[in-house]
């Protein structure tokens, strides 16, 4: 008799937990996640091959806080509460600064590689940036369906984390040329700056006066 209620006992804790997500938020949730543990496994693989100790620092600090970002999402995912830990905010190591560099360089023409011995620093940067990048652009698509409101505040707020990550990556990448900035013209560029006015007209506030 014991072992035929125990199933039914089961089933009954089951079904009084609350069901506190939309479908189409189990979905984009499921997306998220799934993500995060393919940039979290890139990161692992990437690193047996990076050669700068600079671009190593990078890898295991953003490696880091993305494993504390999926933990802390999972859990507010699985539970539905407050989570025990908030996502922090990502910090970038300014060691060289923030100047973005520039005009171009003559470098060696890109082309695809023909062995795993080949795989650069250049090679492993531009892949964290991509990873990073599409993360950032899916975090932000995903935290518009959200329907609970703790879940959607942690991925709406990881999309700015992402954003430094990628703007670090683009930093070290830039500062070693892999990354070029060209520039237009100088008239250009006024033209393009004044190329748009303010609006005019009272405010909404002052219309209802």
């Amino acid at each position: 008799m014991q072992n035929q209620q125990q199933p039914n006992m089961q089933q009954s804790t089951s079904m009084s937990q609350p069901l506190n997500h939309g479908g189409h938020e189990l979905f984009d949730v499921s997306e998220v996640l799934s993500m995060s543990i393919g940039v979290i496994d890139q990161y692992t693989i990437f690193r047996q091959h990076v050669k700068d100790q600079e671009l190593m620092q990078i890898l295991d600090h953003q490696l880091n806080f993305l494993k504390q970002e999926y933990n802390t999402t999972l859990e507010i995912f699985q539970t539905g509460a407050k989570p025990s830990q908030s996502i922090k905010t990502y910090d970038i190591k300014m060691d060289h600064g923030n100047s973005t560099v520039f005009g171009l360089t003559q470098m060696p023409p890109s082309k695809p590689i023909q062995s795993v011995n080949e795989i650069s620093d250049q090679s492993i940067s531009g892949y964290m940036l991509g990873h990073v990048k599409s993360g950032a652009s899916l975090k932000a698509m995903t935290a518009l369906e959200m329907t609970h409101p703790i879940l959607r505040r942690a991925v709406a707020d990881s999309v700015s984390n992402w954003i430094e990550m990628a703007y670090e990556l683009f930093l070290y990448q830039n500062r070693h040329h892999y990354y070029q900035v060209p520039q237009l013209s100088q008239g250009d560029m006024q033209q393009m700056i004044n190329g748009y006015a303010k609006a005019s007209g009272p405010s909404g506030s002052q219309m209802m006066q």
